[in-house]
């Protein structure tokens, strides 16, 4: 049940940001709010073997680090919500933000949202969500053995799906509209080596073409620099193209940049005094589960000083 009083602290999102406030944050007994939002874990609950993590030689699950990480918070007194914020005020004193129905008041707001996955934007793509197009091999993998399936994108997410991939399908195809690819020297690489990514350059998917029963058969391509187009028989079509942060309950009321980006000065601050920021809802660069952790520590940090100060003035 949400609380109906002033929180200490409200932590909005729990991935590897959010989570890491809530442990910094719940160690200093601010007793803090998580609001898991619609995706609980953020992007770590949906990624395979996360090998660049300190302190773990051999790689962990993200799914695994994160019920850590859930599991650390909570030992502490950290308290879980499973609602959504959908509105925001910023008030003198304190802000106010609305969860799912109800108005919730807190003397510190730390915001680590996260970003969501992009898509195509093609006809008929929602319906078509869970009926072989999907933005999550680690979800959707292991239903499509043995037949063949595309990822689309060209940076280290699509090298890491495509890689994954290859335990299940038959064939996969990495469609890129350029010539090579985004991702790290390392992750292209272990693209290359893999004898069942086939790399489609220089194109674009135009079209989802699904079978009579809704699900997908096959995508319709266009390659950019000929305008040839062509059909390629696919059973599941997987994106990979980038993520948009989740601000939108912010928008115009929180410093942002020109995508939505959330702006903070000392790696945490807000412009507004008692609003944190934290991971990728203000991270267009990095995007790593470290920086995250980081930024979620900071935020935290910050926040106890403020109250701190509070306390003092009161």
């Amino acid at each position: 049940m949400l609380s109906l009083f002033v929180e200490k602290v409200i932590i909005v999102g729990s991935g590897c940001a959010g989570l890491t406030a809530a442990i910094y944050a719940a160690r200093a007994n601010l007793n803090p709010l998580v609001l898991e939002g619609r995706q609980p874990g953020g992007q770590l609950s949906t990624t395979t073997l996360v090998e660049n993590y300190p302190g773990f030689p051999d790689g962990i699950d993200g799914p695994e680090l994160i019920v850590n990480m859930h599991k650390q918070a909570e030992k502490f007194g950290t308290r879980f919500a499973y609602a959504e914020v959908t509105d925001f005020e910023l008030r003198d004193s304190h802000v106010r933000i609305k969860a799912d129905d109800e108005w919730l008041e807190t003397q510190a707001l730390i915001i680590a949202s996260g970003a969501s996955a992009r898509w195509l934007r093609l006809e008929n793509e929602e319906k078509l969500i869970g009926h072989g197009l999907t933005s999550c091999a680690t979800c959707d993998g292991a239903f499509y053995k043995n037949v063949p399936v595309c990822v689309v994108g060209g940076g280290d997410s699509a090298a890491e799906e495509s890689l994954f991939l290859t335990r299940f399908a038959s064939k996969v195809y990495l469609i890129h509209r350029r010539d090579k690819l985004r991702a790290s020297k390392i992750m292209a690489d272990r693209v290359f080596a893999n004898k069942k990514i086939e790399p489609i350059w220089d194109t674009v998917v135009t079209k989802y073409i699904p079978d009579e029963r809704g699900e997908m058969r096959a995508v319709r391509l266009r390659n950019v620099k000929t305008n040839e187009e062509s059909e390629l028989p696919v059973a599941c079509v997987f994106i990979a193209i980038g993520h948009d942060p989740n601000t939108k309950a912010y928008a115009g009321k929180i410093e942002a940049d020109p995508d939505g980006y959330l702006i903070a000065k000392n790696l945490a601050e807000s412009k507004h005094p008692g609003v944190f920021i934290a991971g990728d809802v203000a991270d267009r660069v990095y995007k790593q589960a470290v920086t995250a952790a980081g930024t979620g520590c900071v935020a935290a940090m910050e926040a106890e000083r403020y109250l701190s100060e509070l306390e003092s003035r009161s």
